[in-house]
């Protein structure tokens, strides 16, 4: 005996139901496609009938005039202007094309909302049943109300529309916060203002004390802006329990998501534009930026300084304060080298630097490895050859006179430090705005936030320029003639393990290693190494080698 075959799809899914598939369908009625939708943003209140019940009716049409139905075609999105709509399109193309005789919908407004253009292709020439007016685009009679209320539709639509954006826009002028609440953060449901959440958060598994989510937050600021690796903290935050908003293990890339954010300095945000990019500071007719949190609880807020000193750190435009030697990495490398074919970092394991990637997950498509007996006597040579061929106007000779001085004077004031850390990360801003504003990125509705964006950008450069001068002066020579003519190599086979690392770091930022040839290939540093040498953190560097 034969069976019936099952059609199943998973829940919510967007495929078309096909009744001709139906192994008992033996009558000869004329097919009926129904186009079913509603909006994921309801603002039509109870009039907003649902899938199931647009469909109920649908069929019970079809029943009531001697039609069968074929296909089901269900939408869950708007049918505004700027929205795609595959199912709405595949329907229009079956009744325009003459596959179906007929497509039913429950409304005008169901139908489209871009007015008479979506209507006039099918009056007389393909029938569609507008059932809630109880229209049909074959009849002649119908067709100045379908065009009027198609007009209708779309006026309604402009009108909600406007009324929606100029809403928001008064609102957030007001620094009401309208997303969704960021982690360690609370809202007030009247004033829709921001404050720190000092709800219990949960229990660590060690000692089982109570932390807040606001406590978090501090705790990642304060921990980055002293040097722990994104990675690091998130690790140390999983072992004790705690979680993200969502429940999910913390990841360094959620931690940079917190860092980056400026709501937890107080102000409101708007984010236009690419899925990961910064969020963008929201300004008024003014320019000026807006706060979203009410006066008095601003002091509690992250304070600029160290959010400024976290995102310098993160972003690698400053480096975190120094160590004691005790606990320092051993290795002349470690943490300067990184797999080539995946970017990750590799890490000292036995004998050899492994991609750390590819180690954990598997997933590098070209995993390195390489002999550390092999790789560090080449990038020592290398190193010490650089140093040896750069002349008093190579700007590899101003970086290391910075890092140089710095080594050499770890009592240089750490406002000179986070100075030129400050410029630096300034103008990597303002480079970053020049290259959004090249793409077209403030184009539409982010046109208005170019000029404050580009203004501001601008400022933060030049005061970075007049805090710096301000703290150093004009331009003087640092002394590093003992890394050259030949002398590096000998310094550093004279110190001992840690400041073997930092002559290193005077010249070399990354160590980049690919994949080996093939096993058991002797070691071909020139094919395998790329060295990325350092530049200086100021853009002086000219005007000072030319003083020189």
């Amino acid at each position: 005996m034969a069976t019936a075959a099952v059609l199943t799809r998973p829940k919510g899914s967007s495929v078309p139901t096909d009744d001709m598939n139906d192994s008992q369908n033996t009558d000869t009625r004329p097919y009926v496609d129904l186009l079913l939708r509603k909006s994921k943003v309801v603002r039509e209140g109870e009039r907003a009938l649902s899938i199931r019940a647009q469909e109920e009716r649908g069929r019970a049409w079809a029943d009531e005039n001697g039609y069968r139905v074929r296909k089901v075609w269900k939408e869950n999105l708007s049918a505004w202007s700027d929205v795609e709509r595959p199912k709405y399109d595949a329907a229009m193309a079956a009744v325009l094309d003459g596959e179906v005789p007929a497509l039913w919908c429950y409304a005008l407004d169901r139908f489209s909302r871009k007015g008479a253009e979506a209507v006039v292709p099918v009056l007389g020439k393909a029938r569609v049943i507008f059932d809630y007016e109880r229209l049909d685009s074959m009849d002649e009679r119908d067709r100045r109300w379908i065009i009027d209320r198609a007009e209708n539709a779309r006026e309604y639509s402009s009108r909600l529309s406007y009324n929606v954006r100029t809403t928001k826009a008064k609102q957030r002028r007001e620094g009401r916060w309208l997303g969704r609440v960021p982690f360690g953060l609370a809202v007030d449901p009247s004033t829709r203002r921001l404050a720190p959440d000092h709800t219990p958060y949960l229990c660590l598994a060690e000692g089982r004390r109570e932390v807040t989510p606001w406590q978090v937050i501090q705790r990642i600021y304060e921990a980055i802006a002293a040097g722990e690796s994104a990675r690091g903290l998130a690790r140390a935050m999983n072992a004790e329990g705690l979680r993200t908003v969502t429940g999910k293990a913390w990841a360094a890339y959620s931690v940079r998501q917190v860092i980056i954010h400026p709501v937890y300095e107080g102000w409101l945000t708007v984010s236009p534009g690419a899925k990961g990019r910064v969020p963008t500071h929201f300004t008024n007719a003014e320019g000026e930026r807006v706060r979203c949190v009410e006066p008095d609880t601003l002091a509690e807020m992250i304070p600029a300084p160290l959010a400024a000193r976290a995102r310098r750190v993160l972003s690698g435009h400053q480096s975190a304060p120094k160590q004691s030697a005790e606990g320092l990495p051993t290795h002349p490398l470690a943490g300067r080298i990184r797999c080539s074919g995946c970017g990750s970092a590799m890490t000292m394991t036995g004998r050899s630097y492994i991609c750390q990637h590819h180690h954990q997950t598997g997933m590098c498509p070209a995993p390195a490895s390489v002999s550390r007996t092999a790789l560090e006597p080449y990038v020592v040579e290398a190193w010490a050859a650089r140093l040896h061929a750069a002349d008093d106007h190579d700007p590899l000779l101003i970086a290391v006179a910075e890092r140089w001085q710095v080594l050499k004077n770890p009592e240089e004031s750490q406002e000179i430090t986070d100075a030129r850390a400050e410029l630096a990360s300034a103008q990597a801003k303002l480079d970053r705005f020049m290259q959004d504003d090249a793409e077209g990125f403030y184009t539409g509705r982010s046109a208005r936030y170019r000029i404050p964006h580009k203004v501001a950008a601008e400022k933060r450069v030049d005061a970075a320029e007049e805090a710096l001068k301000a703290l150093t002066g004009s331009a003087g020579g640092v002394d590093v003639s003992v890394l050259l003519d030949g002398r590096a190599a000998d310094l550093w086979a004279a110190g001992d393990a840690v400041m073997r690392r930092d002559l290193l770091g005077l010249a070399i930022d990354r160590v980049h290693v690919a994949k080996a040839p093939g096993k058991g290939k002797r070691f071909n540093g020139d094919a395998r190494v790329v060295i990325e040498w350092a530049l200086p953190t100021t853009e002086d560097y000219e005007d000072y080698a030319a003083a020189a």
